[in-house]
C-alpha cells in the first residue's frame, strides 16, 4: 500500500496501483474507450461525480490512465496529475488554461515551446514577454504592469541552464503571478519544483518519465484548482494519453529512480572528462563547478540529471565529424533513454529558430547535446575519445 510516508523508490512502483479481481501486481492495461453501465442512473451518478468510476477515455476516466496520473502526483507532491499524448500538449494546455493575462517565458526553452509561444498564441489572444532567466528586475517590472503566467525550464535545454526556483516563485507570488516550470531534464527524482513553490510541474514523459524511447507522453502536476481548466482543454482538444501508453509508463516509472541515478553518475564522470579536452571549446553541465549554475543546482536539485552540452573548438563541420564517428552514442532527436544519443540543436531541437537567434541564445553549429544512457561509463568515454580524436 502506498502512503505519502513512504519513500521515492517506493512509490514509482506502489503509488497509483489497482487490484483487480484476478491478484494482478499492477494496474492492467484497459484498452478501451468507453465503459458501461447497469443502468441510466448508474451512468449518471458517475458522470455527474456522485459516485467514482469511468466513463469514457477521451474524458481522462479510464482506469490505466487515472492510476499512472494518481503515481505521477505522488512523485512530485501534488495534490493531481493529469496525463497527456505528448509533452507539447502538456505545455500547450497549460499555456492555454493559464496564460490569458500573457506569459512571462524566463530563459531558454525549447524549440517547439518557443515556436509556440511566438507563433501560435498570439493568434488566440496570448502575449508572451521573452525575457533573461537571471533578470529579475525586468521581471519585476513586467510583473508591476500585469498577473502573468511564468513560464521557465530549469535545467533548460540544451544547454543546461539553472534558474533559482524559489526566487523566481516568492517574486512572482507577490505580484499574484503563476509559475510553471518544465522539469523535464531533471526528472522528479532530481528535483520536484511544487516543494520549492512552483504552482504547476511539466514533463514529457517521452524521456525521462518514459525511459526507454517507446512512448509519446507528457505530464503536468499541480493542485486540483489548477489542473481543472487545463482538464477541459485536454478533453475539447483530444490530449489524452493513451492507455497503452498509460501502461507503459507505469512500468518504466518503477525503474525511474535508479535508472536516473545511474545517468547521473555516468554524466558527471563524462562531463569531468569532456572538459579536460582540448578539441572541447565548452562543456554545460551543472555538476561542475565551472558552470555558472551550479550552486543553485546544489540547492535546489539531489542529483544534476543525464544531459550534457558542449562546443566544440573547430570550423562549422567539427561538430559533424565527431558526431558521425561516434560508434555508441545513436545521432537521434529526443533524450532520456536507456541508449546515449548525440544530436545537433541548431538540426534538431532549435532547427526552426532563424541562425540569428540561435547564435544570441549560445546555440552554435558547433553545440551538441549528449543524453547519457546507461551503458558502462568507460564504453561511453573510450567512444567520445575516439570520435574528437578524428576532428
Amino acid at each position: 500500500m502506498a502512503t505519502k510516508n513512504n519513500g521515492f523508490a517506493t512509490n514509482c512502483i506502489h503509488a497509483g496501483e489497482i487490484t483487480d479481481q484476478f491478484g494482478a501486481p499492477h494496474t492492467p492495461l484497459y484498452d478501451t474507450t468507453t465503459f458501461r453501465f447497469s443502468s441510466t442512473a448508474d451512468m449518471l451518478n458517475v458522470i455527474e461525480g456522485r459516485n467514482s468510476g469511468y466513463f469514457y477515455t477521451r474524458y481522462g476516466t479510464n482506469p490505466s490512465v487515472m492510476s499512472v496520473e494518481a503515481k505521477l502526483a505522488s512523485l512530485e507532491r501534488a495534490e493531481g496529475a493529469l496525463a497527456f499524448a505528448s509533452g507539447m500538449a502538456a505545455i500547450s494546455a497549460t499555456l492555454l488554461a493559464h496564460g490569458e493575462h500573457g506569459v512571462i517565458c524566463l530563459g531558454e526553452v525549447y524549440g517547439g515551446t518557443w515556436e509556440l509561444m511566438s507563433r501560435q498564441l498570439p493568434a488566440l489572444n496570448r502575449h508572451t514577454s521573452f525575457m533573461a532567466v537571471n533578470d529579475l528586475h525586468g521581471l519585476e517590472r513586467l510583473l508591476a504592469k500585469q498577473s502573468s503566467l511564468i513560464y521557465l525550464e530549469t535545467p533548460s535545454n540544451p544547454l543546461l541552464e539553472i534558474a533559482d526556483i524559489s526566487q523566481i516563485c516568492s517574486l512572482a507570488h507577490r505580484y499574484g503571478a503563476k509559475v510553471a516550470i518544465d522539469s523535464t531534464f531533471a526528472t522528479p527524482v532530481n528535483q520536484q519544483p511544487l516543494s520549492l513553490g512552483a504552482d504547476i510541474v511539466i514533463h514529457s514523459a517521452t524521456k525521462y518519465l518514459g525511459g526507454h524511447s517507446d512512448l509519446t507522453g507528457g505530464v503536468v502536476a499541480a493542485a486540483d484548482n489548477m489542473l481543472e481548466p487545463m482538464r477541459i482543454w485536454r478533453k475539447n482538444l483530444g490530449q489524452i494519453l493513451a492507455p497503452d501508453s498509460a501502461h507503459l509508463l507505469a512500468r518504466s516509472l518503477a525503474t525511474l529512480e535508479v535508472r536516473v541515478q545511474r545517468q547521473n553518475a555516468t554524466a558527471l564522470h563524462l562531463a569531468t572528462a569532456l572538459q579536460k579536452h582540448p578539441l572541447v571549446k565548452q562543456v554545460y553541465y551543472p555538476g561542475l563547478e565551472s558552470h555558472c549554475g551550479h550552486e543553485i543546482a546544489k540547492r535546489q536539485m539531489r542529483g544534476f540529471g543525464g544531459m550534457i552540452s558542449l562546443t566544440i573548438d573547430g570550423e562549422a563541420g567539427a561538430a559533424t565529424r565527431m558526431i558521425d564517428s561516434l560508434q555508441l552514442f545513436s545521432i537521434a532527436a529526443s533524450l532520456g533513454g536507456v541508449e546515449s544519443l548525440i544530436s545537433q540543436p541548431a538540426l534538431t531541437s532549435h532547427r526552426d529558430l532563424s541562425a540569428e537567434m540561435r547564435e544570441s541564445r549560445g546555440i552554435t553549429d558547433n553545440s551538441i547535446r549528449l543524453s547519457i544512457g546507461l551503458e558502462t561509463p568507460e564504453d561511453l568515454e573510450h567512444d567520445l575519445m575516439q570520435a574528437l580524436a578524428k576532428i
